[in-house]
Formats: structure tokens, sequence, C-alpha cells
């Protein structure tokens, strides 16, 4: 369905006045700029644009996640067994308890964690709590537990911050105004092509450099809350770094540069470095 489509039917569906949909666009941004997570230690606050319904994409990120679980055992790359595997799903549930400490709600999300054998240096998380580290990172970065704490408190704070949410409110508002209307109030047909649309955009374009620097931040404190030691999100990203000449590796090109991010982990490290003692 066009915009113009779109516009039609809402314009005639919601407000039957046009001169009440600019207005109406506007409350519903206003209203739904918000921070999704305390401000913990480290005082991440910015105010964030969450129009997206949140059940919806988390319905549409398991849905998503599940498919390439699926073709991952198919093809036998999902790690159960091996000490990687059971070194990563180790810290993992360590530190699901402490986000509480930055969302009340966090136990009703759908926390999981799969190790995917792979040679590729990353790790991703999906909106819920769907997370994958691929064992290439572990292995061939001989990273500690500390290290992995330090990877899997960044993508779990992506989780907290609910930053797809953020990413496909933000593209549906570039998008048109119009759109905003019919995805918050649900019109139908119309609300499900939009939700299709956001699901697109929050599982495939990269997070803002800003998004990674909250994620950065916010999982430092996560990590030193279940008693890891913060500075091993420096060793980690040194180690990134120095690999990255010659691993190509995907989760370097859209984060902040290493001695930026590096500079700006050491920053905090004073803040959170009490809690793991």
């Amino acid at each position: 369905m066009s915009i113009k489509k779109i516009y039609q039917r809402v314009q005639m569906g919601i407000t039957g006045k046009k001169g009440l949909l600019p207005i109406v666009a506007a409350t519903l941004i206003l209203s739904a700029c918000a921070s999704s997570t305390q401000a913990g230690l480290t005082g991440v606050t910015r105010s964030q644009l969450q129009i997206i319904p949140a059940a919806e994409l988390n319905a549409q990120s398991k849905q998503a996640y599940q498919g390439m679980i699926l073709e991952a055992k198919k093809e036998g790359a999902i790690d159960h067994n091996s000490r990687t595997a059971q070194r990563v799903k180790r810290v993992f549930k360590r530190l699901v308890p402490h986000t509480q400490n930055f969302r009340p709600d966090s136990d009703q999300f759908e926390w999981e964690i799969n190790v995917i054998r792979s040679n590729e240096l990353n790790a991703f998380a999906m909106p819920g709590g769907k997370m994958a580290v691929y064992s290439g990172i572990v292995e061939k970065l001989n990273l500690s537990d500390d290290e992995i704490a330090a990877i899997v408190g960044h993508e779990m704070a992506h989780v907290l911050r609910e930053h797809s949410r953020e990413k496909a409110s933000q593209a549906l508002v570039k998008s048109s105004g119009i759109s905003i209307v019919a995805s918050v109030l649900g019109v139908g047909d119309i609300g499900n092509e939009l939700m299709q649309q956001a699901g697109d955009v929050a599982f495939s374009l990269p997070f803002s450099r800003t998004m990674e620097s909250e994620a950065d931040i916010l999982g430092l404190e996560l990590m030193a809350l279940a008693g890891y030691d913060p500075n091993a999100a420096v060793t980690l990203w040194q180690k990134m770094l120095n690999a990255s000449g010659s691993s190509g590796s995907s989760i370097l090109s859209t984060h902040p540069s290493g001695p930026e991010r590096i500079t700006n982990l050491q920053s905090q490290i004073p803040k959170v470095a009490h809690l793991a003692r």
C-alpha cells in the first residue's frame, strides 16, 4: 500500500478531519519520548523515541530468531556442549538477574542465548532478549570470562535500551508522520504492513554510534554488577582492534572507533569498579 493510500485511509478512518492529523502525530511523538532504562551509576538517561509497540516487535524478533536458530541447527552450527558454549552460557546466566537494576520489567523478557559455530568475530541481540555469540570471537581472541561478560553485557544493554525499537520508530517518523498514527493506533492492514516494515528496519540496519556507546557504558555497569572486572571491556576492544585488520569483523564496522571506545570505557570504569569487588 502506498503512502498516499495510507494517508487517505488514516485521514478517513481515524480523524475525519485533515487538520487534526499533524496534531495527533506530534502528540504521539512527544508522549513516546522517554528513557527506556533507569540511569544507574553511569547515567545513561537519553530520551528515546519509542513509537513502535514493544510486544509486536518482540514477537517478530522471536519468530525471526527461531528461524535463524533452526537453520543453524540444520547446518550443525549450534554449539551446545563445547567449553566455549558452556562458558558463554554461564556468563549469560550470571548477568541476567542484574538486568533488573536498569529495568524492573526485564524479568518479563524471554532471555535466550545460543552459541553459533563460526569463525566470524561477532555477536548480536534482538528485541525481547534473544542473543547469539559466534564461537570465533571467543576462541580466536582467546577471551577470558570477564571479556565474554563485556560482549554479553554490551548486547544485553541493546535489549534493555530497546535500541531496535528506537531505530524502527525513527525510521517511521522519517518516512511519514501518517505512519506514526497508523502504527500506534493499529489500523488493520495498515498497521500490519507498517509493523512488517519496522521489523525489517529493526533487524537489518546497524545501530547508531550513540546507541553503541550507550551499550558499551551500560554493559560495563552490568558486568561489574555481576562481579566481572570492568577493565576487561578495555582489553576486549584492544583485542578486537588488533584483530580487525585481518578479520574483516562486521562488529567493528558500525561501532565507534577502537581508540574512541576504549577512551570512553576507561573514563567510566571508576564509576563502577567497586561493584565488582
